[in-house]
C-alpha cells in the first residue's frame, strides 16, 4: 500500500529550500520529489511561487511578487486611459430653458 502526502502542510521555509536546491544543485524535479517525499504538482507550484528574479538595481524579486507587480502595472495603465480621455465639451452640453407665462 502507497502512502499519500494529501494533505501534509509544508513550511515556508521547506518550500524556499527545495526551490533552492532545485535552482542550484541541477537536480531534477523527479530526483527532489523522490528524495524529499513531496509531489511533482506541489514542487513544481512552489517553483512558480518561489523563484526569484534579480532587477537591474540589485532587488530580489519573487514570482509572485512579479506577478502582484503586473497586476498593479496593469490597474495603473487602464486608470491612466480613463484620465487621458477628453472631457465633453461644455458647449454641447447646455440647454435652454424656456419660461412659461
Amino acid at each position: 500500500m502507497s502512502k499519500s502526502n494529501h494533505g501534509i502542510r509544508y513550511d515556508e521555509e521547506f518550500k524556499r529550500t527545495l526551490v533552492n536546491l532545485y535552482q542550484s544543485s541541477g537536480k531534477t524535479q523527479a530526483a527532489l520529489c523522490k528524495e524529499y517525499g513531496v509531489s511533482q504538482t506541489a514542487l513544481t507550484r512552489w517553483i512558480k511561487q518561489y523563484s526569484t528574479v534579480e532587477t537591474d538595481d540589485g532587488e530580489i524579486l519573487t514570482a509572485k511578487q512579479v506577478k502582484e507587480l503586473q497586476r498593479r502595472n496593469a490597474q495603473l495603465e487602464e486608470e491612466l486611459m480613463i484620465l487621458k480621455k477628453p472631457l465633453p465639451s461644455s458647449h454641447h452640453t447646455r440647454t435652454t430653458i424656456k419660461r412659461c407665462s
